[in-house]
């Protein structure tokens, strides 16, 4: 357990906090370093993928026997920002809890991904294992989808934390943006002048019935009901001069069988509904970054092989119930990989305070371990 709590709190050590979330973020260079150089000395053979420059994703493989199935053990090595004294780069050990940014999220997942990669190594399964260190799962998830240009597998384990619990099931979302035009004016020009902020508020009260709507329809087993919400908004020239711009900026969270698409009709509807007896209000919706909703089913051979391994492991075959926010695990199910999540127990994520719980950091590994074998076959 030793080893493991010092890789853990090497790789917290280094910073690796995303620079399209934090401007001037170190990115995953170093971690991408000292993660390549570690499965090298560990005997495993190591691919570097450059996704954006000064950010690499690290490919690890385990070449198995011949004859198997593959598997993918998928983990992201960037964070959000740094955060208090138990949300920055040095850890610390508390009981079973060990602190630091990036312990939950997901530093103490990557750890047992890659110590598990060592232990195959010294025994290999039939099919081939890899451990892909990616970049960017906090914002746009360039890694995982760079990885999916050249790399495949069988089956795939998204090691994001998940209480030793396994996950079929998670939220999309779309990022889109609400622009209202007016007519700027001097503040006595009452004649000439169009007030865009104004307009908004039509917006605003057709986001808000919309929310009201989504959480009204039945409920998803696992990840409840869809949502929308206004999260910034600006606009205006000075105090004395009617806006002539509006823009807001919204996110709606989607649920398997939502698409895009969905989210594009509904913003749509917003605004010709807006329009309905006021000719001068002028409106414009558009879609940024979408990822889909994730689901696989609990009858899937790759989540029953799971579910078998942690319940002899672990001591938990349970199904996550609840709500988690996005992760890489859509991008590999789409590209035809089946997928499940499942990972460590701890608190915190994007916190000050962020802990992982070491046991099952230990728990993890053997359950990676034992996974990759049963599953190859």
């Amino acid at each position: 357990m030793t080893g493991l709590v010092k890789l853990v709190s090497e790789l917290i050590a280094i910073d690796s906090v995303n620079p399209d979330l934090v401007p001037g973020g170190a990115g995953e260079g170093e971690t991408a370093r000292f993660v390549a150089e570690w499965l090298e000395r560990a005997g495993i053979d190591v691919e570097v993928q450059e996704t954006t420059p000064g950010r690499r994703n690290v490919i690890g493989i385990v070449r198995g026997n011949g004859g198997g199935k593959s598997l993918m053990l998928n983990a992201h090595m960037d964070t959000v920002g740094l955060g208090g004294p138990d949300g920055a780069l040095t850890a610390r050990v508390e009981g079973n809890r060990l602190y630091g940014r990036g312990s939950f999220d997901m530093k103490g997942s990557l750890a047992a991904v890659m110590l598990a990669a060592a232990d195959l190594v010294k025994d290999r399964p039939n099919g081939n294992v890899l451990v892909t260190a990616v970049t960017d799962e906090e914002y746009a998830s360039t890694g995982t989808q760079a990885i999916l240009e050249r790399f495949s597998a069988d089956g795939a384990i998204v090691t994001e934390p998940t209480g030793l619990q396994t996950c079929i099931a998670h939220k999309g979302f779309v990022w889109a943006e609400i622009e209202t035009f007016g007519e700027a004016a001097h503040g006595s020009g009452l004649n000439a002048a169009i007030d865009a902020i104004a307009k908004m508020g039509r917006v605003l009260v057709g986001l808000e019935e919309l929310d009201r709507s989504l959480r009204a329809q039945p409920k998803h087993p696992l990840v409840e009901t869809a949502s929308v919400h206004a999260s910034l908004i600006g606009g205006g020239i000075g105090l004395s001069t009617y806006p002539d711009r509006c823009l807001l900026q919204i996110e709606r969270r989607t649920v398997p069988g939502e698409t895009a698409e969905t989210v594009r009709a509904e913003l749509e509807a917003i605004i010709a509904r807006g329009r309905e007896g006021h000719p001068h209000f002028r409106a414009e919706a558009r879609l940024g970054i979408e990822r889909d909703p994730y689901e696989i089913a609990a009858d899937a051979a790759i989540v029953v092989a799971l579910r078998r391994v942690a319940k002899r492991i672990a001591g938990s075959d349970r199904i996550f119930n609840g709500t988690f926010g996005w992760m890489d695990s859509a991008l590999l199910s789409a590209a035809g990989i089946p997928t499940v999540v499942f990972g460590p127990t701890g608190d915190g994520a994007h916190s000050d305070t962020e802990w992982v719980d070491i046991d099952s950091v230990e728990l993890c590994r053997r359950v990676y371990v034992a996974m990759a074998r049963e599953f190859s076959g």
